[in-house]
């Protein structure tokens, strides 16, 4: 039995001398791992350039009830214009489908957190002004959708941000709670979360992107050893 449904690729592992396996966000099944036969030939079928990260594909797969099953047809459904060229915004594609490798199960179908990240990935495509701030407001968004976003209780009151409790506080008294500045600068990328207003300085933004991944890790237990932050530290101004 196949099935029509559109697709983010997440990530691929080598599979035998030619092939992948692809783990790919379906938005009809949902995460799902398919066995690319030929890809890394020369005259294979399938071009290894459509199987990058977050790659956004129209497939027809298989459907049988085991862990991997096959693709019978794949073509983009769109073109990114801008995600493999402009330096920045590659390194925020991979930041984003890693971040979506480590949080996404292979559970039922989700299509509103599916439409969450191809919207995410057009607006950036299509951005002409700075970018810098997207990898917070993806990560803030995608909380939204997993059910775990931060509770924006800020005020004098309760100033600081506890990234275990998952809410802003009164007092600094834990080691997971940030600092003034920090809890500051969350509060305004969640009350404004196209972050578009927020500014503050680099340093400030990537400190609060590694509280973020934190954050990640303590309400996700799968959420480890995550890596692709840290080449935004080179690109990002």
């Amino acid at each position: 039995m196949t099935q029509q449904t559109t697709g983010l690729v997440l990530h691929t592992t080598l599979y035998g001398e030619t092939s992948v396996i692809a783990r790919i966000f379906t938005r009809q099944l949902g995460v799902r791992s398919y066995i690319v036969k030929g890809v890394r030939t020369p005259k294979g079928r399938t071009k290894q350039n459509l199987l990058q990260p977050l790659s956004y594909l129209d497939m027809v797969v298989y459907t049988k009830p085991r862990d991997i099953n096959f693709i019978k047809e794949m073509r983009p459904a769109q073109q990114w214009r801008t995600l493999d060229t402009q330096p920045e915004k590659t390194a925020i594609r991979f930041f984003a489908s890693e971040a979506l490798y480590k949080s996404l199960r292979a559970d039922d179908p989700t299509p509103e957190l599916f439409d969450y990240v191809v919207h995410s990935m057009e607006q950036l495509d299509n951005e002409q002004q700075a970018v810098a701030s997207y990898p917070l407001t993806f990560l803030i968004g995608l909380s939204r959708q997993l059910g775990i976003e931060p509770l924006d209780n800020y005020s004098t009151s309760t100033p600081y941000f506890n990234l275990s409790e998952g809410c802003f506080q009164s007092a600094p008294a834990a080691a997971s709670q940030l600092s003034a500045y920090q809890s500051q600068l969350l509060h305004a990328y969640l009350d404004n979360s196209e972050g578009q207003d927020v500014r503050a300085p680099r340093e400030q933004r990537l400190e609060l992107l590694a509280s973020l991944i934190s954050y990640y890790q303590i309400h996700l237990s799968d959420f480890k050893n995550f890596k692709s932050h840290e080449v935004l530290h080179n690109v990002l101004d």
